[in-house]
């Protein structure tokens, strides 16, 4: 397994900074300018002027990448362009050639040509692509998902039928577009315990209550669900949540997007039970991590 950011790592920066390195060189600066400016020991520079550091001609032959490796030593040199200036232009730089198709992308997929595996049409550096959007709804639960079992008494807001974080991609339609936990968190010896990597469309009821409250026009992308009590209802109004009441006995998602219909701005549903449902509360955010911090500030 190898990222992109390993490639950024380990051939592009090295070759930039040589790069820079010379040019700065020739422009008058000394090693021990040239390092202050670059932010590297001396040693390093003197490396670099050596030729003992590897780097990629791919890269450094790019007329991009020459352009503005000329144009920051220029600037840095004459002092128009301060480090910090300079670190910007890089990170631009960097992000314009990860994209789909470009150098860095290209480099990436010859190191890893298991990508091919995916299909012609895909290419992971597409900024929109589903894979990279997956990818990172994934990783953002993962976060909360740690932020919640490490919460300590967070086992005592489960719910008996147990709990669930999800979130969904941007564009979400049905329940496969939203990620959980397989088989939910349930308290085991008084721990949280959570059985298995999140997955996308393995959650049907918390997922179809965030995916009716988006239908409502809520701006969320994640939901949880706890035990019911009055008392965690008004702790959450108590910090800035906007909270609505939902019938669970009918359809519950038009019950919720009625609900949210009502008032846009609702982050907390909650049901107060019937005949064989158990009363819940669903607290909504913006991502995984919010929502997980909303739950925290119960504890």
């Amino acid at each position: 397994m190898k990222f992109v950011e390993e490639i950024v790592v380990e051939e592009f920066l090295p070759t930039v900074r040589s790069m820079l390195a010379g040019e700065l060189r020739e422009r008058g600066l000394t090693q021990s300018q040239v390092a202050d400016v670059l932010g590297i020991s001396q040693s390093a520079v003197s490396k670099y002027a050596h030729g003992d550091v590897s780097t990629n001609h791919r890269i450094a032959t790019d007329e991009r990448v020459e352009a503005v490796v000329e144009e920051l030593a220029e600037g840095l040199a004459a002092g128009h362009v301060t480090p910090v200036q300079a670190l910007i232009e890089i990170e631009v730089l960097v992000r314009d050639l990860e994209t789909g198709g470009d150098l860095l992308a290209q480099l990436h997929e010859e190191a890893v040509p298991e990508l091919d595996d995916y299909g012609a049409s895909f290419r992971v550096h597409d900024p929109e692509s589903e894979l990279r959007t997956s990818e990172r709804v994934l990783s953002s639960l993962r976060r909360g998902l740690r932020l919640l079992e490490n919460a300590s008494g967070f086992a005592g807001l489960l719910p008996a039928v147990g709990s669930n974080l999800v979130a969904c991609t941007p564009d979400a339609a049905d329940v496969d577009d939203v990620a959980g936990v397989p088989g939910r968190i349930f308290d085991v010896k008084g721990k949280a315990t959570i059985p298995a990597d999140p997955e996308f469309g393995v959650s049907e009821h918390v997922a179809t209550v965030l995916l009716a409250a988006r239908g409502g026009g809520a701006d969320v992308a994640a939901a949880t669900n706890i035990r019911y009590d009055p008392k965690l209802v008004a702790e959450l109004l108590d910090r800035g949540h906007v909270a609505a009441e939902f019938d669970e006995s009918g359809d519950v998602g038009r019950s919720v997007r009625e609900a949210i219909e009502s008032e846009p701005e609702t982050t907390v549903l909650y049901q107060t039970g019937g005949m064989g449902i158990e009363p819940l509360i669903y607290v909504l955010g913006s991502d995984p991590e919010s929502v997980a911090d909303s739950i925290r500030s119960l504890l």
